[in-house]
This record gives C-alpha cells, structure tokens and sequence, in this order.
C-alpha cells in the first residue's frame, strides 16, 4: 500500500480532552437549535425539515420558458385555496456551462384530510382525499399563468400522450390512429428534446412527424402554456408516518447490530461500545447541522446516513484490528499506546480512502444540484465528521470502558485478598495491556518454562 506518512508518532490519543470538548459543543448547539425550534411556537418552524416522504404533501417541479417569477406562482397557488406561508418555493440553481434551466421546486403542504378515530395510530388513520389533489391544484395554478386569450384552448406543455391525441381527433379532424402517432411525436419532442416544456406553437407545425395540413386547426386550437410540470411527488400522511417510523426503526437496528457483531469479533464490549458511541455522534453531529441549517431531510438523507454508519465502522474496525494484533506481542504497553500506535500505523490508509470519498462527495455538493443537496451534504459533513470520530471518539470510549472494567475487577480482587501487592497490581491493571485482554486476543498469559 501507498504510505503518505511513515514512522509517525503523533500523540492522537493525547489531545482527547480537547477533542471531546469539540464534539459536545458540536452537539449542543445541533440540540439548542432543535429544541429552539420545538418551542417557537411558529407553525412554519419545526426541528427539523422535513420532507414529504415523511410528513405527506407534494413536491413538484416546475419549468417556466423565462425566468419563474416566484411571487406570482405564490400568489397563483393562492387562489386554490392553499395557504402561501406553508409553501415553499425555490429556484433550482444554474448549472455550469449550461443554459438557464428557469426552475423551481414548488412543495405543498399536506393537503389530504384525514379521520383519525380516538385510539387510532397515525398511519392507521383514513384518508378522504384522493393524496393527487397537491398536484391537481398545481396545473389549476399554472393554468392562471397564461394569457386569458388562450382560454378555451388546448396547452400542449400539460397535457399527456392520450390526453393530446384525445384534442387532436375532436379538434384537428384527425382519426383515432393518426391522432396517437401525432401526440406521440409531440410528446417525444417535448420530453427529449426541449426539456418538457415546448416554446410555441410554431414549433409544432415545423415538427417532422406532424401533417402539415393541421397546421390551421394547431394555430386556433393548441397553445403552448407558460410553465410544466416535470415531475411531482404525492405522499399521503399515512404514508410519511410510516416511512418516518420505519426510517427511525431501520437506524437504530443497524447501529445495534454492529454493536453486537464488534463486540463478538473482538470478545470485548468495549471495542463494541466504542465504535457503536462514534456511530451515534457522527449521526448527531449531522443531524445537528441539518437542524440549524434546516436542509430537508427526505429519504435519500437516511441512506446517507446508513451509509456514513457503515463508513465509520469500517473505519473504526481498521483500527481496532491493528491494536488486536499488536496485543499478541507488545504485552507490557499500555493498551493507550498501542491504540495510539495503531491509529499512527493506519494513518496513510485512513488519509487515502477517506480522502479520495471526500473529493467524490465534494463533486457531488458543487455540481449535484438541488435534488442532491441533502444527501450530498449528508455525505460531506458525514465524511469529515466521521474519519474524526474514527481517532477521537471510537478509542478513547473503548479505552474508558476496558480500564473501568479492569479497574473494577482487580478492585474486587483487592477486596478479597486485601494485600497491598494486591493493591498494586490493580492501579498497574488500569492502564496496562491485562490477561484478560490478551486471553480474548487469543494470546496465551501463562510464562513459559527456561529452556523451552
């Protein structure tokens, strides 16, 4: 393997102290903005943002053929009957070297009703409309947008393939399998080559694939809206308090699960604990910035984050591996130093994997766009937080927890035997490699006889 660094000898383990003030200063303040946020008493704050996919609504996104105007589509989403200070709008930034792409991410609130009988969980509750309305009042929204002269017109930026072949035969004359060759050439232009949203009528009339001799019927019957919708996200109450339940669930097990699988490959809780305590503060620490920063926080922000859970671990492993081994043949170091060793051994390993995800993660946050910015910045402030965890969270616990445990059983040793040598082999035990330890590392404790 490539060696960055060699014959390190950096005292991680010594700087623990300030490393653990870091870490609760981190955590405090992600907890003072959580719970700021929970007693505001402002409907429009919460702890955290989160998405549809667990608190139901829609989330829409709209192309205009100019620059959206975001006042006016507020207002316009007003006349529905929607109440503009729950609705969030916002411009979907430019790509580099592309052209404008005049976006917006509209997201409603929930808009379903829903009956929920005394005793009855939140996912067990009924619905009495149809989770589509968010979408439903959208079109009707964008529909004001457009010239009152076009009223009574067909917009060929709204409607589907069977929908546009449906206008075509009753307005254009055009029989049943014309009229689907037609709007399937339409549709195909609109999706592929202009991006969902088609500029003109003009276009239509010039475009291959349609007869030119309904040209007529397309000027006095068709028009081509002001904005689209591109894509759009429906979840119902029921449905994000589900996903939200089982995203908690799914976290907590898999931080279990490693609990127990480190603690049985290493025959310690400690190593367990420790890299389980890391695993917990990356996730509050991440948490914590999505809190203050109120980043939505959707599903693809749970995969992250599982997927930062295992990063770390496997991190954390690399490193208790090497103090394993060095327990076979380094007996009378403290268990510290060769904690402190191993993390200068696996030092090049720790800065060329981590290093190479970190600029992986950076692309996405500079080019990922706004679909990908929670997951991205998931990712980004996962990786730093979590290659630090690695050093200055996951040792120095497990360290805390084998020497109390040492501690703890030469004091009952000392107890029993209440000698003084006695005595002296505990304070000893506390902070050196034990038989314990070497015994769950597979090492025999026993001396061997002279001449052997």
């Amino acid at each position: 393997m490539i060696e960055i660094f060699k014959n390190t000898n950096y005292d991680f383990l010594g700087k623990k102290g300030l490393a653990f003030g870091l870490s609760t200063l981190l955590i405090l303040a992600g907890v003072a903005s959580i719970v700021y946020r929970a007693i505001d008493g402002k409907e429009t704050t919460s702890p955290f943002n989160l998405g549809v996919d667990f608190v139901g609504g829609t989330l829409a996104t709209i192309k205009f053929n100019s620059t959206p105007d975001v006042d006016r589509l507020r207002n316009a989403l007003g006349t529905q009957g929607i109440e503009t200070a729950k609705v969030t709008i916002q411009p979907v930034g430019d790509q580099i070297g592309q052209p404008p792409r005049n976006e917006v991410l509209v997201r409603l609130p929930n808009l379903v009703n829903v009956v929920r009988q005394e005793g009855q969980s939140e996912t067990a509750a009924k619905a009495t409309d149809d989770a589509d309305v968010g979408k439903q009042k959208i079109l009707a929204a964008l529909a004001t947008l457009n010239d009152p002269a076009t009223a009574g017109q067909v917009d060929l930026n709204s409607l589907g393939k069977d929908q546009i072949a449906s206008a075509l035969a009753s307005r254009a004359g055009l029989d049943a399998q014309r009229a689907d060759e037609t709007a399937s050439r339409i549709v195909e232009y609109r999706e592929k080559s202009r991006d969902g949203l088609i500029g003109n009528i003009s276009e239509v009339r010039n475009l291959g694939g349609v007869d030119p001799q309904i040209g007529a019927a397309l000027e006095q019957g068709f028009f081509t809206g002001v904005a689209a919708v591109k894509s759009v996200e429906a979840v119902s109450p029921q449905v994000g308090a589900d996903l939200r339940n089982r995203a908690i669930f799914v976290s907590l097990l898999s931080c279990l699960g490693m609990l127990i699988y480190v603690a049985f490959r290493f025959k310690s809780w400690g190593f367990g604990i420790g890299s389980v305590v890391a695993v917990f503060h990356d996730v509050l620490v991440t948490l914590g910035f999505f809190s203050i920063m109120q980043w939505e926080i959707n599903l693809t922000v749970i995969a992250a984050l599982l997927t930062l859970i295992g990063y770390s671990m496997n991190d954390t492993i690399v490193i208790f591996d090497r103090i394993r081994e060095m327990l076979r043949f380094r007996r009378r170091d403290s268990l510290e130093r060769l904690a402190n060793d191993a993390v200068n051994e696996t030092l090049s390993r720790t800065v060329i994997t981590n290093g190479l995800t970190f600029l992986t993660v950076f692309a996405l946050v500079l080019f990922g766009g706004e679909v990908l910015k929670s997951f991205s910045w998931a990712l980004f402030i996962g990786i730093i937080v979590g290659s630090y965890s690695t050093v200055y969270i996951a040792s120095p616990f497990m360290l805390m927890w084998e020497n109390w445990r040492g501690s703890k059983s030469n004091y009952i040793k000392v107890i029993a035997s209440n000698t003084g040598a006695a005595a002296g082999a505990t304070t000893n035990a506390a902070t050196t490699v034990t038989s314990r330890m070497l015994a769950e590392a597979g090492v025999s404790a026993k001396q061997r006889k002279k001449g052997r």
